[in-house]
């Protein structure tokens, strides 16, 4: 029997997935990662703010599992500003595009809201409308850049076997 989601306000549960989907990429433990992956829908990656179910690539946990081990290069979306492919392993990527800065002290999270956004489209809420979500968000990263160089990390998650599971982690930043 599916234990029931916690009440919509009551966010502990969700906060200790997020912080937990944070740990292991903080670890660069993707096993850990795979465990907290939904089992069926998989995670969806997307490079900026605006989910693409085209173009965004989803693993299923053992194929995220595997992806670790075999270092293929994947194209995950087309760069903005230069506009061309993003060619990179799952490594690279998550370097790059997920934990591009330590997202587990955050000074602003976002339960269910997006904080702040830039030129792409937030459409998170309508491409994940069974899912709750957290925004993990910096101001700024180095103050002389005049908040140029805010980022963030959306960890989406859905209720499911009596847990929040990882289904999408969107990353934002400032771009041109």
């Amino acid at each position: 029997v599916d234990q029931e989601a916690p009440a919509p306000e009551d966010n502990t549960a969700l906060l200790e997935a997020g912080s937990t989907v944070l740990q292991a990429l903080r670890d660069g433990d993707i096993q850990a990662l795979s465990g907290l992956v939904h089992p069926e829908r998989g995670v969806t990656f997307t490079p900026y703010s605006t989910v693409d179910p085209i173009s965004d690539l989803t693993f299923l946990p053992d194929q995220l599992t595997e992806a670790a081990i075999n270092r293929t290069q994947y194209v995950w979306g087309t760069s903005q500003g230069g506009g061309g492919p993003i060619e990179l392993s799952l490594q690279g990527y998550l370097d790059r595009y997920v934990y591009n800065a330590d997202y587990s002290s955050a000074p602003i999270i976002g339960v269910d809201s997006v904080i702040s956004s830039g030129n792409s489209l937030e459409n998170v809420a309508e491409a994940y409308p069974d899912a709750r979500f957290l925004e993990y968000y910096f101001p700024s990263l180095d103050p002389s850049n005049n908040s140029f160089d805010w980022c963030a990390l959306k960890t989406v998650f859905v209720w499911s076997a009596g847990k929040y599971q990882l289904v999408a982690l969107i990353h934002s930043e400032w771009t041109i």
